[in-house]
């Protein structure tokens, strides 16, 4: 629904740029005039092959500019790419998808966009996937309370994986905590844990005493 002309139009209302996916099953008009744009040779296509470890990666993009979005003359006028991702031996393809941007697509520039697009599921996997079944307990329909005991919970736990975030980036003691409790849900239980029996006067002591007394699990001490 978000590469549909009413949310597009919203997004630039509100001054926001857009990156959509748009496939060719729901935007009929648009992939009419990508064939007819392709005929005259007016999409323009390149290729760039990468080496992820075990394989060679061709990428395979092509983009065209000012497709309109549905049939009509009131119909918004928006910039489109595709990527398409080849085993280079097999030319199996391994990916393929495509979306509309309201920013001016060139040679230069069609890899970051697409990157761009396909963060969204990057977004959803490292975000909030965590959020749900990483410790945080954010359930998907979080109807707590009657009036507003759910968005005080909510918004109690996007600032936790925010702070937690931004420490994860600039805090050296939580860095190597982290390292130490490698797992979201284990990092919770012990805080859980240990607060409940010690007091600690802040949360940087709290962390130099997991550094100074943590003990990995061996086979010798699991018992």
């Amino acid at each position: 629904m978000y590469s549909r002309q009413p949310i597009c139009q919203l997004a630039l209302k509100q001054g926001y740029n857009f990156i959509f996916v748009c496939l060719e099953t729901s935007h009929k008009t648009l992939y009419e005039w990508l064939e007819f744009l392709e005929r005259s040779g007016e999409v323009t296509t390149v290729e760039k092959k990468q080496w992820d470890g075990r394989k060679n990666l061709i990428y395979r993009y092509r983009y065209a500019s000012r497709v309109p979005l549905r049939d009509g003359d009131s119909s918004l006028e928006a910039n489109w790419c595709e990527v398409t991702v080849i085993n280079e031996k097999t030319q199996k393809i391994i990916y393929r998808n495509n979306w509309i941007t309201n920013h001016k697509i060139t040679l230069n520039n069609v890899e970051e966009i697409v990157k761009a697009g396909r963060s969204r599921w990057k977004v959803e996997n490292e975000g909030n996937n965590v959020l749900k079944n990483h410790g945080y307990n954010l359930e998907h329909n979080f109807g707590h309370g009657q009036n507003h005991l759910c968005e005080f919970l909510l918004s109690l736990n996007l600032l936790a994986f925010l702070f937690h975030t931004v420490l994860d980036l600039v805090n050296y003691t939580y860095q190597k905590v982290r390292e130490l409790l490698a797992t979201r849900t284990s990092f919770f239980n012990d805080i859980r844990t240990l607060l409940k029996f010690i007091w600690f006067k802040s949360w940087s002591e709290f962390f130099l005493f997991i550094l100074a007394e943590y003990i990995p699990l061996t086979k010798g001490n699991s018992s």
